[in-house]
């Protein structure tokens, strides 16, 4: 019997090695972005979470450590970590990584007051002469929008944060901010009224990148330095699809919008 028991454990541990990956872990590289992606969230938030659940489906763990994200990528790019979440797919990223079916879509929206009425023709700036727009310092609102703000064409006023132009937006001191849907009424949620929301909307933006290229997608970046990673690519592709043919990639979403992932933190996955 006993033989019989040490054989049995025996052709299970070959059948996991002959895997290869049965015990494989992925160690990501990230920076926050509230509401995708933070130390401070349950689960990591919401992007983490789908990448964590992706992965395990195809058995493989996820390890994440939380750096700023010019140091996240640096990390990433000379395969110190095996890759980054989340980024947008640009030309000279390609001769570094390889890039994952995308995770999220990030669409960015107009927000203002319901009170503040205006024209504005999507893709065209010159539409927003003498409106006051918000902006944060450091964001990348793309070439044609920072094109205007430099020529002066559009009137932009940057400040540290994106909890401070919603202050001033309902303070009357800008009219517009451009932000992510997503991201936006996270911050609105955590810091503000509902009294205080009531009175903000928003309108289509657009894209405020360059019309030829695909930014609103985000992806994980896989560093081509990591040998395993292209095997990776491929388990975490698969299971990503699994997780979207279930449900729960859309019952993720749906948490999160609800401010779920706001709670009380869950360490469910361990950050190194």
């Amino acid at each position: 019997m006993l033989k019989r028991i040490l054989l049995m454990a025996s052709l299970i541990g070959t059948l996991l090695l002959s895997n290869g990956f049965a015990e494989e872990t992925m160690r990501l590289a990230i920076g926050k972005w509230d509401p995708y992606q933070s130390e401070h969230l349950k689960y990591y938030g919401v992007v983490s979470r789908i990448v964590t659940e992706a992965f395990a489906l195809e058995g493989v763990k996820v390890k994440y450590g939380f750096f700023p994200w010019a140091r996240s990528f640096e990390y990433a790019k000379h395969g110190d970590w095996d890759g980054t979440v989340a980024w947008a797919k640009k030309k000279d990223r390609i001769p570094f990584f390889y890039f994952s079916g995308w995770l999220i879509k990030d669409s960015a929206e107009l927000f203002h007051l319901k009170s503040f009425k205006f024209q504005w023709t999507i893709g065209d700036f010159k539409t927003l002469k003498g409106v006051e727009i918000g902006a944060t310092i450091g964001y990348n609102y793309g070439t044609s929008f920072q094109k205007e703000e430099k020529s002066g064409i559009i009137f932009v006023e940057r400040v540290p944060s994106d909890e401070i132009n919603f202050r001033k937006l309902l303070e009357g001191r800008i009219d517009v901010f451009p932000i992510s849907l997503e991201v936006g009424y996270s911050i609105l949620n955590r810091n503000f009224s509902k009294q205080e929301i009531s009175l903000i909307t928003h309108s289509p933006w657009g894209s405020v990148v360059d019309t030829n290229t695909d930014n609103n997608k985000y992806y994980l970046m896989f560093s081509k330095k990591v040998k395993k990673n292209k095997k990776l690519l491929m388990l975490f592709n698969k299971g990503l699809k699994r997780l979207r043919e279930s449900g729960k990639y859309d019952q993720y979403f749906e948490e999160s919008r609800r401010e779920d992932y706001h709670q009380e933190i869950e360490k469910a996955y361990k950050v190194e």
